[in-house]
C-alpha cells in the first residue's frame, strides 16, 4: 500500500508546462502581427533638397539610384533593363502602394529618367522622388 501512495504523490509532483507554452506561442504571434517592417532600397543615398515635399504614406517599392549610377531594388542590384520586370513582380504583390525613387544628388539624370519610364511602362500611376526638406 505504501508502493500506491508514493506513485500518486511522484504523479501529483509533474508540472504541466502545456498553459506556459500556449502563453509564449500567443506572445509571438502578438509580436510577429505588431511588428512593422521598414522597406529599404539597398544603399544610402544624399537626396536634393525640396521646398514642396509631401510625405507619401503607402509605399510598395523603393528605388535607390546611387552616385555612381547602380540602381537597387528590395537590397539587390538590378540592371537598368530589368527594372521593369523587377516593378511589375512587386507590384503584383502589393497592386496598392506606390513607387518611391530615391536617386542620389551625384545621380545622372538618364537613369532616374530610365527608372520612371519603367515604372510607367510597367503602369504604375503614383510614383513619387524622395527629397529633404
Amino acid at each position: 500500500m505504501a508502493i500506491g501512495k508514493r506513485r500518486a504523490s511522484d504523479d501529483d509532483s509533474d508540472i504541466n508546462l502545456t498553459p506556459m507554452l500556449d502563453v509564449v506561442f500567443i506572445m509571438l504571434i502578438f509580436f510577429i502581427v505588431t511588428a512593422t517592417f521598414i522597406k529599404q532600397a539597398g544603399i544610402d543615398v544624399t537626396r536634393p533638397d525640396a521646398d514642396t515635399d509631401q510625405p507619401k504614406p503607402l509605399v510598395s517599392v523603393l528605388i535607390a539610384i546611387g552616385p555612381s549610377g547602380d540602381i537597387w531594388i528590395d537590397k539587390n542590384r538590378v540592371d537598368e533593363n530589368t527594372i521593369r520586370a523587377h516593378i511589375e513582380r512587386l507590384i503584383a504583390e502589393n497592386p496598392k502602394g506606390g513607387i518611391v525613387i530615391q536617386a542620389d544628388k551625384l545621380a545622372s539624370y538618364k537613369k532616374l529618367k530610365a527608372t520612371l519610364d519603367a515604372a510607367r511602362g510597367a503602369g504604375v500611376q503614383e510614383v513619387a522622388i524622395a527629397t529633404t526638406d
